[in-house]
């Protein structure tokens, strides 16, 4: 099992007609920022197929401690502030705990520890 002091994001967004590019570059360089951090097990930005205004990050944060000082980063704070520009509507976000039923290998995000 998962430890508990683990924590799952996901959150999504849409970006505003005409800055999906502008959307996805800001991601890509947020998350090569964020995987420098140390907390950070997980942080995977997905782009809609059939929707590609359509953003989805999924990350994993070794402790709530950890993800709050991801988003208090000084690149955290800069993309946020350009959010109005860039994003349709107000970005949504929920913490999970892993429950890691059936095959570990499939029932888990990739690398979770039993």
């Amino acid at each position: 099992m998962c430890e508990m002091s683990e924590i799952i994001i996901v959150g999504s967004m849409k970006a505003r007609p005409g800055q999906e590019t502008a959307l996805r570059d800001t991601l890509a360089e947020l998350a090569v920022a964020t995987h420098a951090e140390q907390g950070c097990i997980l942080y995977a930005v997905h782009q809609g197929t059939d929707e590609p205004n359509r953003f989805v990050l999924i990350e994993r944060w070794q402790s709530q401690e950890a993800l709050d000082e991801h988003i208090r980063s000084d690149y955290m704070t800069a993309v946020l502030a350009r959010a109005g520009e860039l994003l349709a509507d107000a970005p949504d976000s929920a913490a999970y705990t892993a429950l890691p039923y059936g095959d570990i290998a499939k029932g888990t995000l990739a690398g979770y520890a039993a």
